[in-house]
Order: C-alpha cells, then structure tokens, then sequence
C-alpha cells in the first residue's frame, strides 16, 4: 500500500474521480460528488486540480498494487481546516487505507481549532469522524420539481448577479458566519458554476451559488436575507430540472420552510461534521467546498 500527495496532473485528478464514482454509487451528490454527465466530469477534474494547487500537502491518494483505491482532499481556510472528499473503494474498506487517508489529511490541519465536513449517512464514515471530534449534525435534503405558482412574491430585497468585484462581500460574509472566507476558492466558483446572486442592504448581506438545479453555496447575515436568496435560487432552477439543497441542519429550518412552501420534499441526508464550532447561520454548506 503506497500513500503519496496528490499530483497537479489529469491522471491523478482522474483517478481521484473514478474512486467516487465507483464508491458514492446511488449516493452522487455527497462530498461535491455529481450525476454523470460532461460538464459536472469537467467540474469535479477541475476541483480536484484546484484543491492539489492550492492545498497540496492536504491531498492524498492511496494505491494498491498500481491501482487508485481511495482519496482525501482537505484545505485550510484561515484557521479552519475542511475535508473536501473522503472515498475509499469498497473492495479496500475495512483494511485500515481510510484510517491511514484521513489522518494524513488530518495533519494538514494540525493547529486548526475549528473543522467542518459533509458525511454521507454510512455507519463507519460516521464512526470514524465522531473518533476524530468531530460532532455530527444529522442533515437534511430539499429535493423537487419547484412549484413555480409559490414564486410570485419577490419580497422587497433586492438581488442581483454577482462577479468577481464582489469578493471582499463574499468573504465578508463567510468571515462572520463560518470564521474564515472562502478567498481563492471563490474563484473556482465564479467560474465554474452558473449564478452567483448578490443581496446588499443597509439591513444585512448574503450570496447564492447555484448550479443547474443545484443551490451550491448560500450565506447571509440575517434569515430574511437568506430566504430572499434561495426562493431566487430555486426560481432560476431551469424547466423540468430537479431542485437539490442538499445538507440542511436543524438551524436551518427557514429554508426547510422555503423548500415545502415550493413543492420539494424532504428527506434525510447523511450529516454536517464539525469541530469547535456551531453550524453557521444562515447557511447552506458547498459539500466540495464546506
């Protein structure tokens, strides 16, 4: 068994897609993972390569025998460590390679009083990040076709399109609700997902990333905010695709309101793991990007 960094190369960052696939199964979605199609292929390579570049001694790849049999991404964002993917293959499970994955990944957070992650609902996953101290929220998914009549009402709080000229908000933000900004993974973000929608008030702030059907990322300063950001969200949702918001804690029951108000339903979905710290709010975790 060879445990060796991650390498800025297409093979490696290939490698590290097809241990997801092969290991997430009917459970796309968990740890940034996407339904199979080119752009979320081109998106998860690119994410990959992203984190090696900005974070190399937290990416780790586990081989057997010339074979890629597992993966752990992590980063450091002032003073809070997050793990971006955590897979093992399951032929490899129970045969210490993910112990041996997560606490090189660990390492690299060594000195970082707070940790955050997104866990699927498995049972050792669960097991080995309680052993690691972190506290498990049980988490939430809003899934759906959204029902476009509970959309007529904008409410009064302006949101518009945001660019990279909104970066000092966006960590602004990220700053007061998590304790660290998100700084150069922004600029993955803005480039590789299809809104970034922008709240600026005398009252309050907050930024939406979403994707497809997808809400990425969401955070405000007040609920009111948030709530505004999200029905924008889910409106922008194109015609006949599934609405997906994923890791929702019990903090989070104005968007749980927002989702039932607009015909998704609700269902279980694994946890937000986290270490020194309460789950943000008003916030709606990015499971690649925390």
């Amino acid at each position: 068994m060879i445990i060796r960094q991650l390498q800025d190369t297409p093979a490696d960052a290939l490698a590290v897609q097809c241990i997801a696939r092969a290991s997430f199964g009917d459970l796309l979605g968990i740890a940034g993972t996407e339904p199979d199609d080119e752009r979320a292929t081109a998106q998860q390579l690119a994410r990959t390569r992203h984190l090696v570049q900005s974070d190399p001694e937290g990416c780790w790849i586990a081989e057997q025998d010339g074979e890629a049999v597992g993966a752990a991404l992590s980063m450091r964002r002032e003073g809070v460590w997050l793990l971006s993917l955590f897979v093992v293959l399951p032929s490899a499970q129970g045969k210490g390679v993910g112990r041996l994955l997560l606490d090189r990944a660990a390492a690299y957070g060594r000195g970082c009083l707070r940790g955050m992650l997104c866990a699927s609902p498995s049972p050792a996953a669960a097991r080995r990040y309680r052993r690691a101290g972190f506290t498990l929220h049980p988490a939430m998914a809003l899934r759906g076709k959204v029902d476009r009549s509970g959309l007529l009402d904008p409410g009064d709080i302006p949101v518009h399109p945001g660019n990279a000229t909104h970066l000092h908000l966006l960590d602004s933000v990220d700053r007061r609700l998590r304790g660290s900004a998100h700084g150069i993974d922004h600029e993955y973000m803005l480039a590789h997902y299809e809104d970034l929608l922008i709240a600026d008030t005398l009252a309050g702030s907050g930024y939406c990333y979403r994707n497809g059907g997808r809400v990425r990322l969401l955070a405000a300063t007040s609920k009111r905010i948030a709530t505004r950001l999200l029905r924008e969200a889910l409106a922008r949702v194109p015609d006949g695709e599934e609405a997906v918001v994923d890791f929702l804690t019990a903090e989070q029951e104005w968007a749980v309101d927002v989702g039932l108000e607009l015909g998704l339903s609700l269902q279980t979905r694994g946890y937000l793991a986290l270490r020194g710290m309460r789950p943000p709010a008003p916030y709606i975790p990015s499971a690649g990007f925390l």
